[in-house]
């Protein structure tokens, strides 16, 4: 007698890809990796620096590794790169089936460059060349930060042929030039006979900070006498959705353009938004609240292990983003009234999103020199 799929499982049924937001080494050895391409038809994985400095700080499956690499002399650098790219390598590896059953659609894993070069966009393309020359797999994907510095790496590295994920993406502008880029590369390509069906990139959109900081605005518009202080309340937790739904917008108006239409003509791959940031941080909202509403054709959503817990639990897959769509006028409209500048606010959370990134990267670093002196 037949199952009926999971919620995930589901997902994919309405043209989105659920990827997994988490890594560590007990889930590549155990199994459960496994299960979950196989259960809830995971198709992919990302990374970052703040979750390979949990796994390996905290999980003791690691420390047989270090202290071979250790006794042999490796320093911490040597260390990290040899833990986080088995990591990867071994990741790809398991999901080089999707890769091939989807024909280079899914299958992708990701790993970052170092955060520490975010505002450098020669040292980035070098790191992220030698990162995809080491790993030497089709279904990897370099993070690379949409920053300005960061824009012409993704358009350089797309150009020659290297998968990229664009990552810390806030606004919507920055995600037009992200895709903009790609479509250049793409361009460059076809212009020197170069091949580009198969050169693939997502551009990933953060979600659940932005209403991190724009919440505790509205509260404070909210919490006095203020006569705005029930539109502050509605609007709360929905500028997330309503900015990933100006997204998808116009991820669609440029799919829809004659530039675009050609490259796909000629088999190029659309370039795909994916949902970042998917863990709900409010205990308020719903736990599953920034999968929920953004389940729509031609995207990913990537999921920490928990929230994709969650989901399998009380998930109700249903296509969703051309609702929040025809709210997100209003919603951005409510907002600008009630005084808040949009623009400060990704512009911040860009600069903090790296942030965010280099400190567990330096942390991590930290442990494992300690590791090398034998502390």
């Amino acid at each position: 007698m037949e199952t009926s799929p999971t919620p995930p499982a589901a997902v994919a049924d309405l043209g989105q890809s659920l990827w997994l937001d988490y890594i560590d080494r007990r889930i590549l050895v155990d199994g459960t990796l496994e299960r979950l391409i196989r259960d809830d038809r995971l198709t992919g994985l990302t990374s970052n620096p703040a979750i390979f400095e949990k796994a390996i700080s905290n999980d003791t499956c690691y420390d047989e590794d270090i202290r071979r690499l250790r006794d042999a002399g490796a320093e911490r650098g040597a260390l990290y790169e040899h833990i986080v790219l088995g990591d990867i390598a071994r990741a790809a590896d398991s999901f080089a089936g999707v890769y091939r059953a989807s024909d280079a659609r899914d299958g992708y894993v990701s790993i970052e460059v170092s955060p520490t070069l975010a505002r450098d966009t020669e040292a980035t393309v070098a790191e992220a060349r030698e990162l995809w020359r080491r790993l030497e797999r089709p279904n990897i994907m370099i993070k690379v930060p949409g920053t300005v510095e960061g824009i012409p790496a993704i358009r350089q590295l797309l150009a020659e042929g290297i998968n990229v994920n664009v990552t810390l993406l806030f606004s919507v502008g920055r995600y037009v030039e992200a895709l903009d880029a790609y479509l250049d590369a793409l361009e460059e390509r076809r212009e020197l006979g170069l091949a580009f069906q198969r050169v693939a990139s997502v551009a990933s959109f953060f979600l659940s900070r932005i209403d991190v900081m724009v919440d505790p605005l509205l509260d404070a518009i909210a919490a006095g006498d203020d006569p705005r202080a029930e539109k502050a309340r509605e609007l709360r937790g929905q500028a997330a959705i309503a900015s990933a739904a100006f997204a998808y917008k116009r991820f669609g108006e440029i799919s829809a353009s004659a530039r675009w239409q050609a490259l796909a003509a000629a088999g190029a791959r659309v370039q795909r938004p994916l949902w970042a940031s998917t863990g709900t941080k409010d205990p308020s909202y719903s736990d599953i609240k920034y999968v929920e509403a953004l389940i729509a054709p031609d995207t990913v959503n990537t999921l920490p292990l928990e929230t994709l817990s969650a989901y399998r639990d009380h998930g109700q897959p249903a296509l969703r983003l051309d609702a929040a769509m025809a709210n997100a006028v209003s919603v951005m409209k409510g907002l600008g009234e009630l005084g808040i500048d949009m623009h400060a606010i990704t512009d911040r959370l860009e600069r903090e999103g790296i942030e965010k990134f280099v400190k567990p990267y330096q942390s991590l670093l930290e442990t494992l020199g300690r590791a090398h002196a034998g502390a």
